[in-house]
């Protein structure tokens, strides 16, 4: 359970502070304008961050498992070696963002936009994109066994030695 209200939160995001090591599991910052947020290295186990922008932010490094970030707007936002484990991000905008190293195993993208998104070295094991739009999206190196791809956008995408083993 996070050590800081709701109210702290939001007022430590608008000075800019970093969030390193902190736990904020369970935070609900639902809604919020969190743009460029550094919640590099936090913990956000079953945080619920519904519908925020959180554009630019950044959660390299951070435990996100079980995070609810549903129709989220993550544009330009990084998750490099982050851990991403059981997290809901259906139908949110992560155009550009980074998952370089991030393990991201059974994770929901489901209808998500994902143009141009960086995944390569990244664990999507059994990972759920249906209909999600990957266009040009690198998946260099990824790991997608047993990943759901049905009636996803993969014009461009790259795939060089991606291990798709059973993925559909």
């Amino acid at each position: 359970m996070s050590q800081f209200s709701r109210d702290e939160i939001l007022n430590k995001i608008k000075q800019g502070a970093s969030f390193d090591g902190v736990d904020l599991s369970g935070v609900d910052l639902s809604y919020e304008n969190l743009k460029g947020a550094n919640f590099s290295g936090a913990i956000l186990k079953d945080a619920h961050l519904q519908n925020a922008n959180l554009e630019n932010a950044n959660f390299s490094d951070a435990n996100l498992e079980r995070i609810f970030l549903f129709g989220a707007n993550l544009n330009h936002t990084r998750f490099e070696n982050a851990i991403l484990v059981d997290a809901n991000l259906q139908d949110t905008n992560l155009e550009n963002a980074s998952f370089k190293n991030a393990n991201m195993e059974h994770i929901k993208l489901f209808g998500s936009q994902m143009e141009n998104a960086n995944f390569e070295n990244a664990n999507l094991t059994t990972a759920r994109l249906k209909r999600a739009v990957l266009k040009s999206a690198n998946f260099k190196n990824a790991k997608l066994v047993r990943a759901h791809l049905e009636r996803s956008d993969l014009t461009a995408a790259n795939f060089t030695n991606a291990d798709l083993t059973e993925a559909h």
